[in-house]
């Protein structure tokens, strides 16, 4: 029997953006999703990378999800490719809904690990962190964030522009949202894993990319820890980062200001 593409694809959940329970006892430790829009050339080398690696410490315990926004390169076929040879990865396409953020809650409504993580496929975020943020989570805590402004932490070859204007959001996110803001050193991380059960059967309703804030905003986080890592610069593909990322920034900000208690 023959399978097409589409038979292999994992289904988009519909309807609101909130995390089930955990079901069963026999669960992976971990899910990991990798929100995807044009990285063909990143995300075959990006899933191998991580498979080795999470494969020295939780052995067939975990699940790698690409969710892709319907690339134009076909990023989700890539990875499809990849099925045979890597049991844990999984794969969906995403052909109505569009953004970062939305990516990650459906690739962690379909995911059934105990932690929940995210991690950029290309291959910006150092993959061997991912084992410092599970170590950390082994210690009961609630959300481990991998940090580029805490020890160990920082930015490979940004110009003055670029950490101006990292540094200015962290500056409004300060002033519009306080309580939430404060509770990080690095707000604007996309790097982190998160207890399952400190974010289930909550409502997300996150705007543009900056899941974390959300994540830290609505969900029952008491413990935080981060660790630091250098973020590195892109050697395949291109940036996804536009003005309209910094506005939808905003509307997240201000949206969350006026909804939380």
């Amino acid at each position: 029997m023959t399978f097409s593409a589409a038979d292999l694809l994992i289904p988009v959940p519909s309807g609101s953006l909130t995390i089930p329970h955990l079901e069963s006892p026999d669960s992976p430790r971990l899910s990991l999703i990798l929100p995807t829009y044009n990285e063909g050339e990143n995300i075959q080398k990006i899933i191998m990378v991580l498979c080795q690696l999470l494969d020295t410490v939780i052995y067939q315990d975990y699940e790698l999800i690409v969710v892709d926004d319907d690339s134009p390169d076909y990023t989700w076929k890539l990875a499809l490719e990849l099925l045979p040879d890597y049991p844990q990865l999984r794969v969906m396409r995403r052909t109505q809904e569009k953004g970062l953020s939305t990516a990650v809650l459906r690739g962690w409504q379909v995911g059934t690990g105990e932690l929940l993580g995210v991690i950029d496929a290309d291959l910006q975020h150092p993959p061997d962190v991912l084992l410092k943020l599970l170590e950390s989570m082994n210690s009961g805590i609630d959300l481990a964030v991998a940090s580029r402004h805490v020890e160990g932490g920082g930015v490979s070859e940004w110009n003055l522009w670029r950490r101006f204007l990292s540094r200015g959001a962290q500056m409004l996110g300060l002033l519009i949202l306080p309580e939430v803001i404060t509770r990080l050193d690095d707000p604007l991380s996309g790097y982190f894993i998160v207890r399952r059960s400190a974010i289930a059967e909550i409502a997300m309703s996150p705007i543009g990319y900056k899941i974390l804030i959300e994540v830290t905003a609505r969900g029952r986080i008491e413990q935080i820890a981060e660790l630091g890592y250098v973020f590195e610069e892109r050697q395949a593909g291109a940036s996804k980062v536009t003005w309209k990322q910094y506005l939808e920034y905003l509307q997240h900000l201000f949206k969350l200001r006026f909804s939380l208690p």
